[in-house]
Parts: structure tokens; C-alpha cells; sequence
């Protein structure tokens, strides 16, 4: 696959996001940049029906705009009882889009819900071009499942967290460590089946 990867660009702007993907690049020596470090101005349409569409939007404008080799994710909560929602709109389902309205809004559309119906999943998807007009992209798809809680718990994390109740751990994501959490969440299983693919180039 020509050569291997040196430098990687992140295709977002969300700083957390950014460490989590440089601590996991590092043992491989892949040098992680974000759109800040080269000032790369990239806020595409999100206009896709699904999760890989989305990200590889995003992947595509930034890898165009960089020339470089770009990761982008796009993720989200699905509920099996309400067709999917909030589904790709998960951060802007609600009218404002922030997180207290998003999860105000899933527990209303939700209230006459209870046992398995209130079961859910958080989807992550990864596309990894290694340039804007990569024909055969890499994909990798991570999920962790579990049920909404039918009232808010906890102020750890963001979005869906403290809504998201995972039976493993008997707690919602919102009570749970950040550093427990990523080592469970839908982005690492996502980012562990991506480090495998990047691995066998």
C-alpha cells in the first residue's frame, strides 16, 4: 500500500478528542496533527444518511485541503425503540444542540418506554484516507451497548453519558472515570479495529 503512514491529520477541532488519537498513534511513531496545528479551516456539510458517509465527508475536505493522509470519526447514540434516533443527529437533536437539551429531549421522547425498549447503543465510525481521492479507504466501526436511564446520572463526559447506563459496569458513562471510560467506549473498540487494518498495510 506505498508508504507507510508518518503523519496522520485529525479532522476535528475537539482538543480531547485529539489527545485521546495522539496517545494511541504514538507507539506506532505516527505523527498526529490536528486542523489548528496547520490552521486548516474545515467545516464541511454534514448532508450523509449515515455514519460512514459522514466521516468520510469530513475526511475527504480535510485530506484535500492538507494533503495529508486524515482520520475522521463521525458517532453517535442509537435507539432501536425510536427507529434509530437520535442516530447521526445525536449532537444537534435537539433545537439548541447542546448536551442538556439533547438528553432533556431523549428522556421526553422516551418516557413511556421501560425494560427492553429503552435498550441502546453508541455507534463510532472511523475513515482513514491516505489522500482525498483514496479509492479504497480504511473503516472501522466500534459499538457499546447498554440502556437509558430515565433520569440524568452523572456529570462525567459529554453528550449521551449520563443518560447511558452500562450493565458491566452497573453505571451510567457519566459516572465513570474518563480514563475507564475511553478504555470501553464505541471510539476505542472503533480505533483498535483501525490500528489492526493500519498495522497490515
Amino acid at each position: 500500500m506505498g508508504q507507510p503512514l508518518q503523519k496522520i491529520l485529525i479532522a476535528s477541532n475537539n482538543q480531547g478528542k485529539i489527545k485521546e488519537f495522539k496517545a494511541l498513534f504514538a507507539p506506532l511513531e505516527i505523527e498526529v496533527l490536528s486542523l489548528q496545528d496547520l490552521n486548516i479551516d474545515s467545516e464541511p456539510e454534514e448532508n450523509g444518511l449515515t455514519f460512514i458517509e459522514n466521516a468520510l465527508i469530513k475526511a475527504r475536505d480535510a485530506a484535500k485541503k492538507s494533503g495529508l493522509p486524515t482520520l475522521a470519526d463521525d458517532s453517535g447514540l442509537v435507539v432501536p425503540a425510536l427507529n434509530g434516533e437520535p442516530g447521526i443527529y445525536s449532537a444537534r437533536y435537539s433545537e439548541s444542540g447542546n448536551d442538556h437539551d439533547n438528553n432533556l429531549k431523549l428522556l421526553t421522547k422516551m418516557r413511556h418506554l421501560s425494560g427492553v425498549e429503552r435498550a441502546a447503543y453508541f455507534k463510532a465510525v472511523l475513515v482513514l484516507l491516505r489522500s482525498a481521492d483514496d479509492p479504497v479507504p480504511l473503516i472501522a466501526e466500534g459499538e457499546v451497548h447498554g440502556f437509558i436511564t430515565e433520569k440524568i446520572e452523572g456529570n462525567e463526559g459529554f453528550g449521551y453519558d449520563p443518560l447511558f447506563f452500562y450493565p458491566e459496569k452497573k453505571s451510567t458513562f457519566g459516572l465513570l472515570p474518563a480514563t475507564l471510560k475511553n478504555q470501553i467506549s464505541h471510539r476505542n473498540n472503533a480505533l483498535q479495529q483501525l490500528l489492526k487494518k493500519i498495522l497490515s498495510l
